[in-house]
């Protein structure tokens, strides 16, 4: 053999486990470092569940196409010890994402958010719907969570809903997500914001803090700003001491099954435990979620010696002592709307 051929013969031998070496880092590059589509836009949604192996996120991201193999990001995963640390929740990836860039993701907890708004003011009997929008859960479990007898139990409520205990702000919550967890993370901003001076204060006023949190809802149903609020509180609180029917109009409103704007006389009769005309004292329960102002308002109420109020026609109140006073700012509201 010439030296030749046996150069070439030693080349070939040594350069197929080169080849085989540079083929595989090539595979292994592809397959753990570079994203499937680098030009892909398309956003897709995976949710983690907690408990959830990581096989089946792996299975989920190959079948969504995000990946070019799953057991890529599985072994990788398992590298890394990635499947011991990885949060529960929804995660946006694409196909312009390596693997490894979609475990770090998943890795740091960089979940979806949605974004729930609790506006003061809003019921237990609009929330739901707020919470389905967000695509949470369905508006129907999570109305069902809200009267569960259980669960007002172990919040230690003693009432028929947790209506007036959800503290009004933004929250943000990521899929997978239980109804109790929505509503106790709002019941616990609202201890945050009630401070120990309140409940010496309620005390004070010979109040509950369910009692203080019915009449703040009132408040907040009734006022037409939050300056006036004070002005509200002090009326009510004045025909508490009086023995007179609150008589608040919010009140009709929350117990009717289908209220169409209009409150009749056979409203202002109608026998429901909400109803401030027919029962004397606060209704039963809150008829809203209050916000920190009306709560203020409920526990701090201004001097005065109203005892009556009407809208001003302009967004705000006319306040009265006697009911003679009451019925001419009446006469003149009336005047005012037919103008209008």
């Amino acid at each position: 053999m010439s030296p030749f051929n046996l150069f070439m013969r030693i080349l070939l031998v040594l350069s197929v486990p080169a080849l085989i070496a540079l083929g595989t880092f090539l595979f292994l590059r592809q397959a753990f470092l570079s994203p499937r589509d680098p030009s892909a836009t398309q956003v897709e949604v995976i949710e983690v569940a907690p408990g959830k192996p990581f096989s089946e996120v792996a299975r989920v991201l190959s079948e969504k196409g995000v990946l070019r193999y799953g057991w890529s990001i599985e072994l990788l995963a398992q590298i890394m010890k990635a499947d011991r640390v990885i949060k529960a929740g929804e995660y946006e990836v694409t196909a312009a994402m390596s693997p490894r860039q979609i475990l770090q993701k998943m890795m740091s907890g960089e979940v979806v958010r949605r974004v729930v708004t609790l506006v003061p003011g809003m019921t237990i009997k609009e929330l739901p719907a707020v919470i389905e929008s967000q695509g949470l859960m369905s508006a129907e479990s999570f109305a069902k969570a809200l009267h569960d007898t259980q669960l007002l139990v172990q919040a230690g409520i003693s009432a028929q809903s947790f209506e007036g205990y959800l503290w009004p702000e933004t929250y943000q919550f990521s899929r997978p997500i239980l109804p109790w967890d929505i509503i106790f993370k709002m019941m616990e901003e609202g201890e945050k914001h009630w401070l120990p001076e309140f409940s010496a204060q309620a005390e004070e006023l010979r109040l509950t803090r369910h009692e203080i949190l019915i009449l703040a809802s009132i408040i907040q149903k009734e006022a037409g700003n939050q300056e006036e609020m004070p002005v509200i509180s002090s009326v009510f609180h004045n025909r508490l001491k009086k023995g007179m029917r609150l008589q608040a109009d919010p009140t009709i409103i929350y117990g009717l099954e289908n209220f169409d704007g209009n409150i009749r006389d056979a409203d202002k009769e109608n026998p429901h435990p909400y109803n401030t005309y027919v029962h004397l004292g606060l209704p039963i329960g809150p008829i809203c979620n209050p916000g920190e102002a009306a709560m203020r308002a409920a526990l701090y109420p201004a001097e005065s010696t109203y005892l009556f109020f009407v809208a001003d026609g302009t967004g705000g109140h006319a306040f009265s002592t006697t009911y003679g006073e009451h019925q001419e700012a009446v006469r003149r509201y009336l005047k005012i709307r037919a103008e209008q």
